[in-house]
């Protein structure tokens, strides 16, 4: 597991829901064709993919969810990563996935 590595970048948004806001980096173009390759057979409920990701010094597991807005998917971040790297809504984020 996470031996695939991809290199990508997305801006950061927020998303609010009833009770919660949450944080992703929206994933599109042409590194969705390497995720979906990436992630072959190895797919979970409504297609998230397992990931180890980097964003510059912080890394953790998390997983990838679908993201129909933009054909893609999307990374939740949590509160400690965007704290640790300085991230606010709106910035375009390098990141590192590993499958």
């Amino acid at each position: 597991m996470f031996d695939e590595r991809i290199e990508a970048t997305g801006p950061l948004i927020k998303w609010s829901g009833d009770k919660a806001s949450w944080f992703f980096v929206v994933l599109g173009g042409d590194v969705v064709g390497e995720i979906h390759y990436a992630a072959m057979g190895r797919t979970g409920g409504f297609g998230s993919v397992k990931v180890r990701a980097t964003i510059g010094d912080t890394t953790w597991e998390t997983s990838l969810f679908p993201y129909k807005e933009v054909a893609g998917f999307a990374l939740p971040v949590k509160a400690a990563v965007r704290k640790a790297e300085g991230l606010a809504v709106g910035d375009e984020v390098a990141l590192t996935l590993r499958i």
